[in-house]
């Protein structure tokens, strides 16, 4: 495998592989990266499984609930397991070539408020049946000290940024949009509102496919400036970062019903760009330029639209040469091997927790090995 090495005593470099599957329900994105839980030292191999319809229907059922049924959180869990294993095997890889899994599992309920949050997905099952040890539950513990739990990659994106000059803003156009704000030592994240998560839906439901694949089908509706004015509205706005959204909070349902599928994609679009405009308020300075990751960063009508809401330059990450299809899952074995380290996760300017806060329960692989600072040691 190619810039990936084994662990050994004089770097203590951690081989972690994350993995990533995000509110827009569209699939599970493994990666490897090397890290010494500060810098990402290297880059490996990825791969991604898009969900079969029928599974991204059930998955779809658990949305909003508190809990899971037992036979979907397995299902869940060995489907993920299955694109760790076929990873390694397309790799040459072993599991003792991974130091551990990074496993954020799918956010099925989220209300920071209530100091709730729910991602399913089994860690000693991640870990049994790949036999690697395994970190899951990133978000658990922020969110029980009074964190938002929200957004989760703003550490990475600082770890890539550290060549960069800002002020910077990553935007993550996932089923959620986030933005992390990087100036130096200031790190400052929060969600800026809906991305793809209610225009994805919008177009299954009209049309049974998954997305609106290069924003064709928006680019052609013209916008109800009315029932935009009515989701722009929302008072999440106006509350001041960090600040975390739930994948259905917004009640667009009722907001959009009626309308034709082209101006119904065309409204939801453009509500994804005027939130963004809406973030600019809350930011501490007028970025330089705008990075682009998540699946929204293929949507050029969208990135149109952001560029003319922002007001500067926009592109996607790959243009500095970050893996913009993996980046999530990249964040997740970086946040696992800050988790076995014991370095914080998130911070008061990223999830507005009290102060920077670790997390993560560790699951160990039964013959595996477990790591401690970057050295084998028996499990």
């Amino acid at each position: 495998m190619t810039n990936i090495s084994r662990n050994d005593e004089e770097t203590q470099r951690f081989c972690a592989l994350g993995l990533m599957s995000g509110t827009s329900l569209d699939g599970v994105d493994a990666a490897i990266i090397e890290t010494d839980g500060h810098r990402v030292l290297a880059h490996g191999p990825v791969s991604s499984l898009p969900y079969e319809r029928d599974f991204r229907a059930r998955l779809r059922t658990a949305l909003g609930q508190r809990s899971a049924p037992a036979d979907l959180i397995a299902e869940f869990t060995r489907m993920q397991a299955a694109t760790v294993l076929e990873l390694l095997a397309a790799n040459g890889l072993a599991a003792a070539d991974i130091d551990v899994i990074g496993f954020h599992g799918q956010t099925i309920f989220h209300d920071p408020a209530n100091r709730l949050t729910v991602q399913i997905g089994d860690g000693q099952l991640m870990a049994e049946l790949t036999g690697i040890n395994t970190v899951a539950g990133f978000r658990l513990a922020d969110v029980a000290a009074g964190g938002e739990g929200a957004p989760f990659a703003p550490l990475y994106h600082r770890a890539l940024a550290t060549e960069l000059d800002g002020p910077l803003a990553v935007l993550n156009l996932g089923g959620v949009g986030n933005v992390t704000y990087i100036d130096g030592e200031i790190v400052l994240a929060f969600d800026t509102g809906p991305a793809n998560a209610l225009l994805d839906d919008w177009i299954n439901r009209h049309t049974g496919a998954p997305f609106d694949a290069g924003g064709e089908i928006a680019a052609r509706g013209i916008v109800d400036e009315a029932r935009l004015a009515r989701l722009l509205d929302h008072p999440y706005f106006d509350l001041t970062p960090p600040k975390s959204l739930d994948r259905d909070q917004f009640p667009v349902a009722a907001v959009v019903e009626g309308l034709s599928l082209e101006a119904g994609a065309a409204t939801l679009l453009r509500f994804t760009s005027e939130s963004i405009r809406r973030a600019l308020r809350h930011l501490p300075g007028r970025p330089r330029r705008w990075l682009l990751t998540g699946g929204g960063r293929k949507n050029p009508e969208l990135v149109r639209l952001i560029g003319e809401a922002v007001g500067a330059p926009v592109d996607p990450v790959e243009a500095v040469g970050w893996r913009g299809d993996d980046l999530e899952a990249e964040a997740f074995a970086f946040l696992a091997v800050r988790s076995l380290s014991g370095l914080p996760l998130s911070l008061p300017t990223t999830t507005g927790v009290p102060s920077p806060m670790t997390g993560g329960t560790f699951y160990a692989a039964p013959t595996g090995h477990a790591t401690t600072n970057g050295r084998r040691v028996s499990a």
